[in-house]
């Protein structure tokens, strides 16, 4: 008995269908520091915990607020806004740190507020701006995301952390 055309073209059909092309895109962690609106990907942060008390650590650089325990780690507590060279950060009951990772880095990182998760277009990241900042190198690039027409500047996470920790041990 011969196969009737619907019977043809279930045989012919593919067992999934492919996956859909859209617009790639990345997801970043968006958080406030100061005056700055900052984003990490994703995939750099952990989690984010209330800020516990520090303890200092001898000659550390000045970025280095400390260290703090957490799940039975000792994290280094970074300070972006010195480590940028913008200010320096206040720790206060509403301080949060998110738990940022790379390779085998890992640190607590001072935030003011977690703004959350966004995808971002990549079409939408413009390249970091052209100045005279030594703190230039350590950007992905800018974004505005949605309908705020607010700049958010994207860390490089893993060249933050690779030059403290370079900067650390050069002390």
């Amino acid at each position: 008995m011969e196969p009737t055309p619907l019977q043809r073209a279930l045989q012919g059909a593919p067992e999934r269908a492919p996956p859909a092309r859209g617009r790639p895109e990345q997801e970043f962690f968006f958080f406030r520091l100061g005056e700055l609106r900052l984003g990490v990907p994703s995939g750099n942060v952990r989690e984010v915990i209330r800020a516990g008390p520090l303890t200092p650590v001898p000659r550390a650089p000045p970025f280095i607020l400390g260290v703090c325990g957490h799940r039975g780690e000792v994290l280094p507590v970074l300070d972006l806004l010195r480590f940028l060279g913008k200010g320096e950060s206040r720790i206060h009951s509403r301080t949060r740190l998110f738990v940022g990772i790379a390779g085998t880095f890992i640190t607590g990182v001072v935030t003011d507020a977690v703004v959350g998760l966004q995808r971002v277009p990549v079409h939408e990241i413009l390249p970091p701006p052209v100045s005279g900042d030594l703190s230039s190198e350590h950007f992905l690039g800018v974004v505005t995301p949605g309908q705020g027409r607010e700049v958010i500047s994207l860390l490089h996470f893993a060249k933050v952390l690779q030059t403290a920790r370079a900067r650390a041990v050069a002390r």
